[in-house]
């Protein structure tokens, strides 16, 4: 039965493999066309936009999500300490002081002092490895902790660089919808004037001038995103309700001249595709990936502490002190009383207890096994749909520019057509609706493609 009980308490650790998953691991990407570039460390030096870097370097340092993050990655190491601080010998001493006064009837009252210095030592012997097996499983979730840091600031960063785009984008919005109310004023006085001449009916004129108004309610939504990117990105800097961004970004719609605000914020050309690796991989790079497998270790490990439970705890103690009614006397080495005691305590009937922190800590681990391994599909999923989106994205992009020319070319020969009455006045609005929904969108794809690329970055691990 002893025998039975030691086997039972001595399992190693399982062997465990990043790839030695029930899910397959893809040999390559599925779209890989034109990937030339290799992923870059700090990905945030390729959009070559020195105020990104600036603002992401700072938030790295202010943000309180990041310093929260950092926060439970100390108290996972003063944990880790903690629980491995019973592989050593625990000492404690207790000096004390007793006066006492004794009143006998008749015979006066008796008075004395007593000095007293009591030490204790007790220290179990690791002889399984049950404390080493808790101490490493605590470890190994401050290490899991960190990575979860790191992914923190990945996180973070890319956040930051997303909104970052989006406010420009919103600024240049603004800016083209500033340029379609300015046109759709000309248009509206144009019309106008060739009523007054009799040269137009009243319906133009009364078509043109709702076109003015859906134009103005267009300018005043474009105006609304941009303060609410404005927000969002203060919000990450840690710099709301300052509005210090305004200064930096020129995004306040009460101040800013837009179309010189147009001039200096351009949505940059997104970096050449890069090469993303092998799936495998990713295994070794994402710090998400790594803080799930650290917490599988971590708990395989503290299963292992929970089954040697069943195993003998042999253990050391020892007590000494002395006590004497003259305080010099405490350090005679004479005086001292001590004893020492070595024992070993086989659990018989606990309760259930232990087999039932064994059945706990099993389904820990089976817990922690399967998480990994959905975070793992999942993290191929993201890369494989950021990869074929830029791909199409990127199509999307070019086929968008090239309406944007042809929008901007017919709307100068519209106008050109309406002031001589051979079109009407609807195909003259329509064709600066088409010219404004073509940049709008032009510039919404565009967006759209610096934050795949972002999510690209964010789902293959690279650092910032």
């Amino acid at each position: 039965m002893c025998l039975l009980i030691l086997i039972s308490g001595c399992n190693a650790l399982p062997e465990r493999s990043e790839s030695g998953l029930n899910v397959q691991i893809p040999l390559e990407w599925r779209s890989l066309s034109d990937l030339d570039q290799p992923i870059r460390q700090y990905w945030v030096d390729s959009f070559d936009d020195p105020v990104l870097s600036e603002l992401i370097e700072n938030a790295l340092v202010h943000n309180f999500d990041l310093k929260s993050a950092a926060a439970r990655v100390e108290a996972a190491i003063a944990q880790a300490r903690i629980d491995g601080s019973g592989l050593w010998p625990q000492l404690s001493f207790a000096p004390a002081y007793q006066y006492s006064q004794v009143r006998n009837a008749g015979f006066g009252s008796a008075q004395f002092s007593v000095f007293e210095g009591l030490f204790n030592l007790s220290w179990e012997l690791d002889v399984w490895g049950r404390i080493g097996d808790f101490r490493q499983a605590a470890a190994k979730e401050a290490e899991a902790a960190n990575s979860d840091y790191h992914a923190a600031q990945l996180s973070l960063a890319a956040r930051i660089a997303q909104n970052y785009f989006a406010l420009q984008e919103a600024i240049l919005r603004t800016h083209v919808a500033t340029q379609s109310v300015a046109d759709r004023s000309v248009i509206a006085n144009l019309v106008q004037g060739r009523f007054d001449r009799g040269l137009a009916r009243g319906l133009d004129v009364r078509l043109a001038l709702t076109d003015l108004a859906n134009a103005r309610s267009r300018l005043a939504e474009a105006k609304n995103r941009t303060q609410l990117a404005v927000r969002q990105l203060e919000t990450l800097l840690e710099r709301y309700p300052e509005g210090s961004l305004r200064n930096i970004m020129d995004a306040d719609a009460q101040m800013v001249d837009f179309a010189s605000a147009a001039n200096k914020h351009t949505l940059p050309e997104p970096p050449p595709a890069l090469a993303a690796g092998l799936p495998s991989e990713l295994l070794t790079r994402r710090p998400d990936l790594i803080a799930a497998f650290t917490r599988l270790r971590a708990a395989d490990s503290r299963l292992q502490s929970t089954q040697k439970l069943l195993l003998p705890r042999i253990t050391l103690t020892a007590a000494g002190g002395t006590r004497d009614s003259a305080l010099t006397d405490l350090i005679d080495p004479r005086a001292v009383v001590w004893n020492v005691f070595a024992g070993m305590a086989q659990p018989l009937f606990t309760g259930g207890r232990i087999r039932g922190n064994i059945h706990l800590n099993t389904a820990r681990v089976e817990e922690a096994l399967n998480r990994y391994q959905s975070i793992v599909l999942n993290a191929f999923r993201e890369v494989e749909q950021a990869l074929a989106a830029e791909e199409w994205l990127r199509e999307q992009e070019r086929v968008l520019r090239e309406a944007v020319e042809q929008t901007e070319a017919s709307q100068e020969l519209a106008l050109y057509s309406y002031r001589h009455g051979f079109i009407q006045i609807l195909t003259l609005l329509d064709s600066y609706r088409s010219t404004f929904n073509a940049q709008s969108a032009h510039l919404a794809v565009k967006q759209q493609l610096l934050s795949n690329r972002i999510n690209l970055y964010l789902a293959l691990g690279g650092g910032v």
